[in-house]
């Protein structure tokens, strides 16, 4: 084995023990040896590994920041993208509707323009129009005066006429106004004939023709003679033979009816003289409905005559009968009628005026 030489250290104890001043003193003259530009350069060194260290931590944390953004980029970017495409729907689907709506737009003013041509041919002929219904009006109303003598429908055409020109509003039509309110003032001036009550009248009449009694069947009113009292001691024979007198004198009547001859009809001949009787009352009906006095008049006095010959007038029944046909026969029915054709020429006469003034336009 190889034997290795002490060191001079180990075999000498003083040396151990005098080792960490040794040591202070070298590490003393390393500094003292360690010039100013070292130290500086040491202390840069230093700062820069400082620098470089604390710069990877900010780029780091930089990366660590980046990548969050752009993950949150990247949401916000599909999302982005949704509602992209939902507004893209959207503007197809109002691009559709816009189409439409411009279509019927289209479609609209079209009808405007055809509209307005339309009002506008009607404009032309909306006067003549209403001049024509206003002629037809007024020769209606002469037609009621002249064919039936009724006032009040007559009146009703007239109103009607110049309520026609009134809805036109036109200050050409005030001379026409004036010559139709002229007429129906003369209208409104005619007596009042009740021709409603009249007809009633005559519709009672009729109604009461099938229970009138005949001349003949007329049951006069019994003028019971004063019979005295029976006495108290009337036997049972007494008082039979007395009631057996009262209506043997019963039997046989004989009475003046104040006329010459009775009519005897048969039953066949009643009838149809009760309905002769209705048709001569109708008759009358109808010549009040057209003003005809004077067949009103004849009617009325046929009804009379066949009342008092036929029926019996002492009856309640003949009596209200006869009153009736003699109050009906005494109401006038005759008036005398207005001229109102002034307003129906003035309207002819502005027609013609508006055509013979048209017709120079036309020609030009």
């Amino acid at each position: 084995m190889t034997e290795h030489a002490p060191s001079p250290e180990q075999d000498n104890p003083t040396a151990d023990a005098a080792s960490p001043a040794a040591r202070k003193t070298s590490v003393a003259d390393l500094f003292a040896r360690i010039s100013v530009t070292q130290l500086t350069l040491a202390v840069l060194v230093a700062i820069f590994l400082w620098q470089w260290l604390a710069g990877h931590l900010a780029i780091s944390d930089m990366r660590r920041e980046l990548a969050e953004k752009i993950a949150q980029m990247d949401g916000v970017s599909k999302a982005n993208q949704i509602l992209l495409e939902r507004s893209q729907d959207q503007v197809r689907e109002l691009a559709a509707k816009m189409a439409t709506l411009e279509a019927h737009q289209a479609e609209a003013q079209n009808q405007r323009v055809a509209l307005e041509a339309l009002y506008n041919d009607l404009s032309v002929n909306r006067d003549e129009t209403a001049l024509a219904e206003v002629e037809q009006l007024l020769l209606i109303a002469g037609q009621q005066l002249q064919l039936s003598a009724n006032v009040k429908a007559a009146l009703i055409a007239m109103q009607s006429a110049d309520a026609r020109l009134q809805r036109m509003d036109r200050p050409a039509f005030n001379g026409l106004r004036k010559a139709i309110g002229q007429d129906m003032d003369k209208l409104r001036a005619l007596p009042d004939v009740d021709i409603a009550g009249i007809n009633y009248q005559l519709d009672a009449l009729m109604a009461t023709v099938d229970g009138l009694p005949l001349v003949y069947q007329q049951r006069p009113a019994r003028q019971m003679a004063a019979q005295p009292a029976p006495t108290r001691d009337e036997t049972a024979w007494q008082k039979l033979l007395r009631e057996i007198w009262q209506d043997a004198k019963q039997l046989v009547r004989i009475e003046d009816t104040g006329k010459a001859e009775i009519p005897l009809l048969p039953p066949e001949q009643e009838f149809f003289l009760r309905e002769n009787l209705k048709l001569r009352l109708l008759s009358a009906r109808l010549a009040l409905l057209s003003r005809d006095e004077e067949s009103f008049r004849h009617e009325m006095k046929t009804a009379q005559a066949w009342t008092a010959r036929y029926f019996d007038a002492r009856s309640s029944d003949g009596a209200n009968m006869l009153a009736g046909l003699r109050k009906a026969a005494t109401a006038s029915i005759a008036i005398e009628l207005p001229d109102i054709s002034p307003s129906l020429q003035a309207v002819r006469n502005y027609r013609l005026t508006r055509e013979g003034a048209a017709l120079p336009k036309a020609a030009r």
